[in-house]
């Protein structure tokens, strides 16, 4: 698939917000975070920020944004409609749970009720996201049990990188919310490195398992589908390489993982500005190998409709079977015709007949 930066800035950038949310209100409920006036300004700020941020640019990869409100009214059958309610749900309990914190420095009584709604609300959301990619057959990289645990675990990392900077910036240390970091960069790792397994063992969709006739031998195209590239090579037949996707993967592990989780480590131990710079580079960093990932989620999947062009036999390193065939068909030069002789007319040669007739009689 091709990566479209729209759809990864709102996965991004949502999965932040929503995760900032997710620890603020859990932090609160269980006497983690206190409810420092500023504290709450900055965190919630951040976090409705990024959320408002992220929602507003997956409506740039609409055809007709224009029509954006119509993905609401199908929520009974569609998990990106769901998605959609879900997060405008939650900004109410989210809205009237900052107010409290900041308002009246409070989160007790309604406001508690509004932190949990908050919670569960931004993580409902987060799991819509992941099910919109995970409920989809044709594409086998997105539709394994893993894939939305995988946004709800990169949803809370970043969201506990970032709000431990938040604390660690404003002079409240918490070795419970650095913990909880280190244990959320763990998790999410640990399940992404399982999903990149469980799909490189899954087995692949080919054009002979696909046709039923796989029997009787490899199943290849007699003529390309098209003449021309089209919508569906552009968007959905998307090469990467393996080496480039290999090199990628240990970007994400390098940015994404070791980098948070050695700063953050090192942090812990520190209690000046330059713990405030480590749990800056920390969530930078987390925030960057997100970003990378996201990009080879969509990059390294493969749409079925590719069997289509004989995807499958074409080697990753040489240009497809269908590239191949769009090029000889456009370099085949045809014969010229040749123009037919112009016939005359039925009644004129019937005319000339007659009169050369008359012409031997005489």
């Amino acid at each position: 698939m091709k990566p479209a930066p729209s759809i990864i800035g709102f996965t991004t950038a949502s999965g932040l917000g929503y995760g900032m949310l997710f620890v603020l209100a859990i932090g609160a409920l269980l006497g983690l975070i206190p409810n420092e006036r500023w504290l709450g300004v900055v965190g919630f700020f951040l976090a409705l920020g990024s959320i408002t941020g992220g929602l507003m640019a997956s409506t740039f990869h609409l055809g007709h944004p224009e029509r954006a409100l119509l993905a609401f009214s199908q929520w009974r059958s569609s998990w990106l409609s769901r998605e959609g309610v879900a997060a405008v749900i939650t900004y109410v309990p989210a809205i009237i749970f900052a107010a409290g914190w900041i308002l009246f420095e409070s989160q007790g009584g309604i406001f508690k009720l509004m932190a949990i709604a908050a919670a569960a609300g931004a993580a409902l959301t987060v799991y819509c996201t992941g099910m919109i990619y995970a409920s989809l057959p044709a594409i086998k990289a997105w539709y394994q049990p893993l894939t939305a645990p995988v946004y709800l675990a990169f949803a809370f990392m970043t969201g506990s990188l970032a709000i431990h900077f938040v604390m660690t910036a404003f002079g409240i240390p918490s070795l419970a919310v650095g913990l909880l970091t280190l244990v959320s960069i763990v998790i999410a790792f640990g399940l992404k490195i399982a999903y990149w397994r469980m799909v490189e063992q899954s087995d692949r969709p080919t054009t002979e398992n696909a046709t039923g006739l796989g029997h009787l031998g490899i199943v290849r195209l007699l003529d390309p589908p098209h003449t021309q590239t089209n919508y569906l090579l552009d968007e959905m037949g998307f090469q990467i390489g393996r080496k480039h996707a290999r090199v990628l993967r240990m970007l994400v592990l390098a940015s994404g993982l070791f980098l948070p989780l050695i700063l953050t480590l090192i942090a812990l131990t520190l209690q000046s500005w330059v713990a405030i710079l480590l749990t800056l580079a920390a969530a930078v960093g987390g925030i960057v190998g997100v970003l990378i990932e996201r990009w080879l989620f969509f990059a390294e999947a493969k749409h079925t409709v590719m069997l289509y062009y004989d995807e499958h036999h074409a080697p990753s390193s040489q240009p497809s079977i269908s590239e191949k065939t769009l090029k000889e068909t456009a370099e085949i030069t045809l014969p010229p015709l040749e123009r037919p002789r112009r016939r005359r007319p039925i009644q004129a040669r019937t005319q000339n007949t007659v009169e050369a007739s008359r012409s031997r009689s005489r």
